[in-house]
């Protein structure tokens, strides 16, 4: 990837049973900070229309070096510290790169 172009990511978070609320509140709760973040071009929560336990984080990042810091910053590792007691299954990620 070159380190200056725009980095797409999807990021697929599945709650366990029970914990969808919880999960949405935490994941609603970082957006605003997030999207302060340097470099963050969108940060886009949605939920799958047929589960509504599992949430679809579709992010734009101006480079790959804004998504790195976005993944240390504090609202992405306050969300992380719950991942063990929230996701039924390891966070997905799926970096794109835009064709047309």
């Amino acid at each position: 990837m070159d380190a200056n172009q725009t980095v797409h990511l999807v990021a697929i978070l599945k709650a366990k049973s029970g914990k969808a609320g919880e999960l949405r509140r935490r994941l609603e709760e970082i957006i605003p900070d997030v999207r302060k973040e340097p470099g963050c071009l969108a940060y886009n929560l949605h939920v799958d229309q047929s589960d509504a336990s599992v949430f679809v984080m579709i992010e734009a990042w101006e480079n790959a070096a804004a998504l790195d810091a976005h993944g240390s910053a504090a609202p992405f590792r306050s969300l992380q510290s719950h991942f063990d007691e929230l996701l039924a299954e390891p966070l997905s990620l799926q970096l794109l790169s835009r064709l047309a």
